[in-house]
């Protein structure tokens, strides 16, 4: 049998001016707006990019704000071949987890498995930060398999506590702070997400490597 060939390049993407010193490129899907990001940072890091003020990556798009010319990148960014995901150099951010959450039974019950297998599914998987937003701190985490992506609660809860780990879809989530959400809550961390006093203020950010580690 013949051994699969390298991942190809994805399409070159779509590039929209907003504005007078913004350009939000759009892409097919979350890998390659994840690719994207990274390969921005290459060329700005290379100085191979016009200045920018932020680069701000997330479900399928990359916003760069701050530039003198938008629509001059526009341009250029349509003949772009931008190579797939690099691995990541750094090593992952390692959270303790108590596997206790309100919607475990309910998340077990939807992988087909029993409530003890919950922990050792999601532990022995290893996430990425695809991008950040909702509250601050708060990444959004891919890496999931297909067969793992689960609803959102049909009833949103008025309050999550702080550190809870969810679920939703294809990301998995940690709370940075008590606040509303409908993601299925399958633990909780004592970790902080999101502390103005550290620099930088959020643990997480687009491109880290994240591993959950079950704890008593």
């Amino acid at each position: 049998m013949t051994a699969p060939g390298p991942t190809p390049p994805a399409a070159p993407p779509k590039a929209l001016v907003v504005g007078r010193h913004a350009l939000l490129v759009e892409v097919a899907t979350a890998h390659e707006a994840q690719a994207l990001h990274a390969e921005l940072l290459r060329r700005r890091a290379a100085d191979a990019l016009p200045p920018v003020v932020e680069i701000v990556p997330a479900a399928r798009t990359v916003l760069l704000d701050g530039l003198a010319d938008p629509r001059a990148l526009a341009a250029e960014l349509v003949h772009w071949t931008v190579p797939p995901l690099p691995a990541a150099e750094a090593e992952p951010v390692v959270l303790p987890v108590r596997y206790d959450g309100a919607d475990l039974a309910e998340v077990a019950a939807l992988w087909g498995v029993a409530e003890g297998e919950v922990a050792r599914i999601h532990s022995g998987i290893e996430f990425r930060v695809a991008f950040c937003g909702f509250a601050p701190g708060f990444g959004y985490l891919t890496g999931l398999p297909d067969r793992l992506h689960v609803p959102r609660r049909a009833t949103p809860r008025t309050s999550v506590p702080a550190g809870s780990v969810g679920l939703a879809g294809p990301y998995t989530g940690v709370y940075p702070r008590s606040s509303p959400g409908g993601w299925q809550l399958i633990g909780r961390t004592d970790a902080v997400l999101w502390d103005v006093e550290r620099d930088p203020a959020a643990l997480l950010a687009p491109g880290t490597r994240v591993r959950f580690e079950e704890c008593a």
